[in-house]
């Protein structure tokens, strides 16, 4: 006879097959495209939203069958993501933990950058990251992988126009901090990502960008899938092609 019980725990029947993604920003754009790709791909898929109103992510949660969770986050507060780890104690180990979070102020020359600004864009796209890299990290498998969502804008050997000043600056403390965390584990056998999704059409890229969500997801999801077991810090693009830094 067929045991059919349902394992209230993962929200879906047992499936020890089944990989198991936390999405930190999964609410619109990048992150909600990325978290209906994985559950396209049979993965089971927490994601998380800001505060309490109704998003593209509940609407996805609604149809897929129990496979997808959503939880609240605020990034930026260190108590939250501590919570949250708490709370996701009993989902562990995860196979994946991704960081899809950034915000950008317009395009302002370094100089004329209010200094709260500058506190605003570190904090929110390079500290508050690593912070959640650094706690909830733990929660991932030892084979597993952990991935930030960069941007070639962090990149210092393509920066030959400019512009962008704070963007690319809290892209590339992301990449150096990213840096640090994998050195301070050479031993570590988790992949690590620093992930480019190409010029994609969001709030953040613009109108004028060159791929939309639907086209930059799949690739960036087939880039995950396909640095599993890879240890180490990988900078790559949704095609899968390394990123010079």
């Amino acid at each position: 006879m067929t045991d059919t019980t349902r394992d209230t725990t993962r929200g879906t029947a047992p499936d020890a097959a089944r990989s198991t993604a936390l999405i930190i920003g999964a609410s619109r754009t990048l992150g909600l495209g990325l978290a209906a790709e994985l559950l396209r791909r049979d993965w089971d898929v927490i994601g998380t939203v800001r505060g309490s109103r109704r998003t593209g992510l509940h609407d996805l949660a609604d149809s897929s069958g129990g496979r997808l969770t959503v939880e609240t986050l605020e990034m930026t507060d260190p108590r939250q993501i501590a919570a949250l780890g708490g709370r996701l104690a009993h989902r562990a180990p995860l196979d994946l933990l991704f960081v899809n979070a950034a915000v950008t102020r317009g395009d302002l020359p370094i100089g004329d950058v209010p200094t709260d600004m500058f506190t605003e864009v570190m904090v929110t796209n390079a500290l508050s990251p690593m912070r959640v890299v650094d706690r909830l990290g733990p929660l991932v498998a030892p084979s597993g992988t952990i991935g930030v969502m960069s941007s070639d804008q962090g990149s210092i050997s393509r920066n030959t126009r400019g512009g962008q000043d704070l963007y690319r600056a809290s892209k590339s403390a992301l990449n150096q901090l990213m840096r640090c965390y994998a050195a301070r584990r050479a031993d570590d056998g988790r992949t690590l990502l620093l992930m480019d999704p190409g010029w994609v059409r969001t709030e953040l890229g613009g109108s004028e960008a060159e791929l939309s969500v639907e086209e930059s997801v799949p690739g960036v999801a087939e880039t995950i899938e396909r640095h599993r077991g890879k240890a180490g810090l990988h900078f790559v693009d949704h095609l899968g092609q390394v990123v010079p830094w």
